[in-house]
């Protein structure tokens, strides 16, 4: 393999070839790791380990830029910091039980500097395709200044996530509504609505916390609730619910836990059905282990429900001027709207190739825990929707898996 050897003594960051349009291949003796979230650096971290270098190319200017740009301020880790650690560094003592968007941010700055890995910033991957010809992975990206570079190696690891891209519904009338309409990714703190009449789509986790925010900014929410929806304490018997579950799964079969899990949220929040919150008929543990829909955790947006600060409406019909239709033919006026309507993949849109990924939802088409790894080199971190125990577990077994494939090549 000539071409390889020429590639092996290229830099990673040589300049354009200035005697071609074309920008000269940079060989990477490791993974390209596309995307510096919690994913991409845990799987940098885990290559780390294993003396295995690599190169991630991250489309933002910072790491993490989906929790630094584009969460809400008031935002916590849903979920115990036990539970939320990335591989080898665990989060500080000093560190609350759920920590704050700040100090999960300054844990993931800490771990990059910890492991030394300095991503490659502000470069876009426009495509990554397979060069069945030379047998390496050909990763073309471009810059701010629309400066492209293509960069070569045996193995890529997609690490983008689920969370790369904003879903916004298409409402009938979108184009009618003179209030504001924004995504959750643009929405920091109720600040910016105190006094006004704020509609919210979508009532998971985030839709249900931008609700209790704008109560606490003396806003008037209303949350739309379109399909039916599981609200747990988060937290039973003095221990975090995902906690006491995981526990409980080691003894007893998943759906006496969900029956467990029922009880009690019916004894400690009540009824939700009868506040317009339907459960679905699958308990929440068997729903998100079958389609990944995660329960929400209530941090006191129920008792705002309960006591009529935030109103629950059906399904959105159509918008008008300055009012929101609803299926069930309610039209209530409204001065903004909050799409609280989740993320998606981008993968189609950049890697060619389709027999990993699905090109309908942009996931690995093997469920977990089989869709971390692909053909020809290819893997996938962060796409498990299990969280960042899901990316950890994922990022050990890539690393564990490429660093076997060396050995067997030296």
């Amino acid at each position: 393999m000539d071409y390889l050897k020429e590639l092996e003594g290229k830099r990673i960051h040589d300049h354009l070839d200035q005697n071609t349009a074309q920008p000269r291949c940079k060989w990477v003796p490791g993974p390209v790791i596309v995307g510096a979230g919690p994913s991409g650096l845990a799987a940098a971290a885990c290559l780390k380990q294993r003396g295995i270098p690599s190169l991630i190319l991250e489309k933002a200017g910072c790491l993490a830029s989906l929790w630094q740009q584009k969460t809400y301020d008031r935002l916590r880790l849903h979920l115990p910091k036990k539970f939320c650690e990335l591989p080898f560094m665990p989060f500080p003592k000093n560190f609350p039980t759920y920590p704050t968007k700040q100090q999960f941010v300054a844990y993931l700055k800490a771990y990059a500097d910890r492991f030394e890995i300095k991503p490659v910033f502000n470069e876009t991957v426009v495509s990554a395709k397979f060069d069945q010809v030379r047998a390496f992975w050909r990763v073309q990206t471009k810059s701010l200044e629309n400066e492209e570079a293509e960069y070569a190696s045996k193995w890529l690891i997609v690490a983008t996530g689920e969370n790369a891209e904003n879903v916004v519904p298409q409402i009938e009338g979108m184009n009618e509504f003179c209030g504001t309409m924004v995504h959750t990714s643009a929405y920091k703190s109720g600040d910016l609505f105190s006094g006004k009449s704020v509609l919210v789509v979508g009532c998971g986790n985030s839709g249900m916390e931008v609700c209790l925010d704008l109560c606490n900014y003396n806003a008037r929410p209303s949350l739309v609730v379109r399909d039916s929806v599981h609200v747990l304490p988060q937290e039973m018997l003095g221990r975090s619910t995902f906690g006491l579950s995981m526990w409980l799964l080691k003894w007893l079969p998943m759906r006496l836990v969900d029956q467990f899990l029922l009880l009690m949220s019916l004894m400690m929040l009540g009824d939700t059905a009868q506040f317009g919150l339907n459960r679905p008929k699958l308990g929440p543990l068997e729903l998100k282990n079958k389609f990944g829909k995660t329960p929400v955790l209530d941090v006191g947006t129920l008792a705002k429900i309960k006591t009529g600060n935030i109103k629950v409406y059906k399904a959105i019909k159509r918008l008008r001027h300055h009012a929101v239709e609803f299926v069930d033919g309610k039209v209530e006026k409204f001065d903004a709207i909050i799409l609280a309507t989740g993320y998606k993949s981008n993968v189609p849109s950049w890697l060619k190739e389709s027999d990993m990924f699905s090109e309908k939802d942009g996931l690995p088409r093997e469920p977990f825990p089989k869709g971390w790894k692909g053909g020809c080199g290819l893997y996938a971190v962060g796409f498990t929707k299990r969280g960042l125990q899901g990316t950890s577990a994922d990022a050990r077994k890539i690393a564990e898996d490429i660093d076997f494939r060396a050995q067997l090549e030296s």
